[in-house]
């Protein structure tokens, strides 16, 4: 620790660094309170889901994100990685920050013991890949790369792939990458190039370029195991033509060692934004040898394995920058003085009050808090459907989780990277000048924060699933897993006059989010452009609406624990108050955002290209 604490300590001079602590006891909270995992442990796959486990997890995983993994955040920014000759070197303490990292067996907290993983539940990884993103974003692609990886061979691999594969990708001791976009095409892949070309041996001989592939290549790992999309010669045209490859940096010997170099190369890497400490590379594939991952011309179900988690994996990015942000700008709001209350002074011993006195501050104090614990809980229910998806013992228990998570992916992704970028803003505000000064650490949250708007389909796009595929999909199913458990709480606790408070606002938003749902089938049934226009506005709508239910039942939680008893009443009476201010200054925004998508589309239509 002391190490990778004196090289961060070396490169930040004498400013205070900025911290950042797990918040254990929200994750507890909504993990044991609101989900009920405690009491979950007779479920298959939650048998060792302890709350002693799930304790020690979070409380070890929390320590090792803060002393080792936090530190070398402004060192990775700072250094960036460096290409040569096709080889790439991580900043300075990140190999053995992963060394560690993974000789602990966090890389297999939540994968299949059959690979040597600990098989926890899902919803557990998604608490830590929080922690792990809040702590150093860019340090947390590398594993999170291998987990979507890990995840499509272990869906759509043979078993002799998974057992060739998996058991080194769940140590770390190998890493993955997703490979889909060439430079003339991003989210559209049926425009893509690189071919594969079917040999003797039942492998493919692949050739092509792909670019924007984040961990691509590293010093870290002994072998790095890349999925790349790419079209077999004869087959259809367009998407329904593309297939999904397995493309080792190592060929295997004939013990499974990593031996020969495959014909694959990192031919630079991008000079970026943010996430300097990743490598985001272009990967050069000429006659490579690969094998057939899923079904030949079936690419995209097997790669949309990796990417709706890899979607959920980015709005839980989202959600850390602000949470991280959020921290750091309390302690700064807390110490730096400046002017008095206006209200009286509020610390007559010192020649200023601390900024935390002026209701400007509090309000952005508390917007970003208010987000960061609702989105944690959705994010955490979000993770328990992928358990639900796979363990219910009910096949239509399995059905509606995968129904309900298909419908709120798109949401999660887009809303949470919105608002983990403006918040992160609003934190960085709080500092004044100073936010904007390198070396206090708040431009950097703001600029990792960036890119999570973009990648794994950007959020215009994920706007556009919402409503083009999600809602209509499976008769309509998707959407009333989520509006059928909205409705049935609301109508639950609508008389009962302590949750009054909470139910009116959000019965009230919810209403508003059926008016637009019903506009927007019934304008997009006519004109496709109506549905895209209003598309952006209902995502946010859909997004404020979810985690409004979320603090609904937070607030109806924390004030039965007020009311029995509790050691801790300061923070329920915390989490009260955090709800009060989201149904008092930001689900109003529903209304507004319906006004909105309620405009139409002909402003935006009806001007020619050349007008721009």
């Amino acid at each position: 620790y002391a190490h990778h604490r004196q090289a961060a300590q070396e490169l930040k001079g004498s400013i205070e660094m900025p911290v950042y602590n797990a918040p254990v006891k929200d994750f507890k909270f909504v993990l044991n309170d609101l989900l009920g995992l405690d009491k979950m442990t007779n479920m298959p796959g939650f048998e060792d889901a302890t709350p002693d486990m799930i304790d020690a997890i979070l409380e070890e995983g929390g320590k090792l994100m803060s002393e080792v993994i936090q530190p070398l955040n402004q060192v990775g920014d700072k250094e960036g990685c460096t290409w040569k000759d096709g080889e790439v070197t991580t900043p300075t303490g990140f190999k053995e920050a992963y060394d560690e990292y993974r000789g602990a067996g966090w890389m297999g907290l939540d994968a299949d013991p059959e690979y040597g993983g600990q098989g926890l539940p899902h919803v557990i990884g998604i608490a830590f890949a929080e922690m792990m993103s809040a702590a150093n974003m860019a340090f947390g692609m590398y594993p999170g790369l291998t987990h979507g990886a890990y995840a499509a061979i272990h869906k759509h691999g043979t078993d002799e792939q998974k057992q060739t594969w998996l058991p080194k990708m769940v140590t770390g001791d190998w890493t993955g990458t997703m490979n889909l976009t060439e430079p003339q095409c991003g989210t559209d892949l049926g425009l893509m190039r690189t071919k594969a070309v079917p040999q003797d041996d039942g492998s493919y001989k692949i050739t092509g370029t792909k670019i924007f592939i984040s961990a691509g290549e590293h010093d870290m790992a002994d072998n790095i195991v890349h999925l790349v999309l790419a079209k077999i010669p004869g087959g259809p045209e367009g998407i329904k033509g593309v297939s999904l490859f397995i493309v080792p940096k190592f060929l295997l010997d004939e013990n499974g060692d990593p031996k020969t170099r495959n014909g694959v190369e990192c031919g630079s890497i991008e000079h970026k934004m943010g996430i300097h400490g990743n490598s985001t590379c272009v990967m050069n594939y000429d006659d490579a040898t690969g094998w057939l991952l899923g079904d030949a011309h079936k690419g995209m179900r097997a790669m949309f394995t990796m990417m709706n988690a890899a979607r959920l994996g980015v709005g839980i990015q989202g959600l850390s920058q602000a949470e991280v942000a959020y921290q750091n700008a309390v302690i700064y709001a807390k110490d730096r003085l400046q002017g008095r209350s206006i209200s009286g002074v509020k610390a007559p011993d010192k020649p200023a009050d601390p900024i935390i006195v002026h209701p400007d501050i509090r309000r952005n104090l508390l917007m970003i808090r208010a987000f960061t614990e609702g989105a944690r809980a959705l994010g955490l229910w979000a993770g328990l459907q992928v358990d639900m998806v796979e363990k219910h013992p009910d096949e239509d228990g399995r059905r509606a989780a995968d129904e309900a998570l298909s419908l709120l992916t798109p949401v999660i992704k887009a809303y949470f990277t919105d608002m983990g970028f403006e918040l992160a803003a609003t934190a960085m505000q709080c500092y004044g000048g100073h936010g904007y000064i390198h070396e206090w650490g708040m431009e950097q949250f703001v600029r990792d924060a960036r890119i999570t708007q973009i990648y794994e389909g950007a959020n215009g796009i994920q706007a556009l699933d919402l409503v083009g595929r999600k809602l209509p999909q499976n008769m309509g199913r998707n959407l009333r897993q989520f509006f059928h458990p909205v409705d049935a709480f609301i109508q639950e606790n609508m008389m009962d006059p302590e949750q009054k408070e909470f139910i009116l606002p959000l019965a009230k938003a919810f209403a508003k989010l059926q008016q637009g749902t019903a506009l927007l089938g019934e304008k997009g049934m006519k004109n496709p452009d109506e549905a895209g226009a209003a598309s952006t506005e209902y995502l946010r709508m859909f997004g404020l609406v979810a985690l409004g239910f979320m603090w609904a039942q937070m607030a109806k939680i924390a004030k039965a624990k007020l009311a029995e008893g509790t050691d801790d009443p300061e923070f329920y009476k915390t989490k009260l108050v955090t709800a009060r201010f989201f149904f008092e200054r930001m689900i109003p925004d529903v209304s507004s955002l319906l006004v909105k998508m309620s405009a139409g589309s002909k402003t935006m239509m009806e001007l020619d290209a050349e007008a721009f």
